[in-house]
């Protein structure tokens, strides 16, 4: 029961893309930063933009809200376990987000995710969990936050340093492409105590060059070995809302994970109602952290 409450708590992490276990140290993933040169010749022409402009151009054209309802259809594999349930959304930003997880069309699970806690609470089995990110990064062995979570889930990108040692801009004309290499804005970890120079988490953006839409995110941790690769696509207008309706995500790390997401709805700044009460006959789970 313990491994079905853990599957349930990485689901809440991101649909589960970022609770795949990943020991510290290990040489099995790859962590080279991918920082290609611009090309000066391809298949189309863009004009040569710095990072700082990209950066502009990222903020000015993403997916914005205050309040959000989405329905999406998800398919995951997780360590070699797939699955597929269908998911709503509810969420105001910078606040909360509400997700209910759904098979057959009965309720399996319903997820509250604050800055502070995170609560699940399962159905089917009368039982409910209460933590934080601190409790379930330990437990999970994860590294995750409020605002990636927010950010990935409609192709927004985290908050990142804006400074010119930070940004770096690439023209890519072979893949008629801009992309955008940032480092995470967020209190960094030490590998260990004593002097040894702080590993960045870094986020490298690919960019539609017609909208600076974001095709694909990709996070490198260098502290846990552990790359995070978000790709979109289908960006539609739909019910007054232009998003990437198709968000497909892999995890390179010790152990592998893949999640297709495919909203077929999102509605925007229609107030949603947020709100996990738990049933007193509800039993609580302990989870023991390793």
């Amino acid at each position: 029961m313990i491994n079905k409450i853990k599957y349930l708590l990485a689901i809440s992490l991101l649909f589960g893309v970022w609770a795949c276990k990943s020991k510290k140290n290990t040489q099995q993933t790859p962590t080279t930063v991918v920082t290609p040169t611009d090309t000066l010749q391809g298949k189309c022409r863009l004009d040569f933009k710095n990072g700082k402009a990209l950066s502009k151009y990222v903020k000015e054209n993403e997916f914005t809200y205050k309040w959000v309802y989405a329905k999406a259809n998800v398919e995951s594999n997780i360590d070699n376990e797939e699955n597929s349930f269908d998911v709503k959304v509810r969420a105001r930003y910078d606040s909360a987000i509400f997700i209910t997880i759904e098979k057959l069309s009965i309720d399996v699970a319903k997820i509250l995710i604050t800055k502070d806690s995170v609560k699940v609470r399962i159905d089917v089995k009368k039982q409910y969990f209460k933590g934080d990110f601190k409790f379930l990064n330990e437990v999970l062995n994860t590294d995750i936050d409020f605002e990636v979570l927010q950010a990935v889930m409609f192709g927004n990108s985290a908050e990142f340093l804006d400074d010119e040692t930070s940004l770096k801009g690439v023209t890519n004309r072979t893949d008629c492409v801009y992309m955008l290499s940032t480092e995470r804005k967020r209190r960094l970890r030490r590998i260990q105590a004593g002097d040894n120079p702080i590993k960045k988490e870094l986020q490298t953006l690919t960019l539609n060059p017609e909208n600076f839409k974001i095709l694909k995110n990709e996070f490198i941790d260098p502290l846990t070995n552990r790359i995070f690769l978000a790709n979109y696509s289908n960006f539609t207008q739909k019910d007054s809302v232009y998003a990437p309706y198709h968000v497909n995500i892999d995890i390179l790390a010790e152990k592998k994970a893949k999640v297709k997401i495919e909203y077929v709805r999102i509605e925007k700044n229609v107030p949603q109602k947020i709100q996990l009460n738990i049933p007193k006959s509800y039993d609580a789970i302990e989870i023991k952290k390793k």
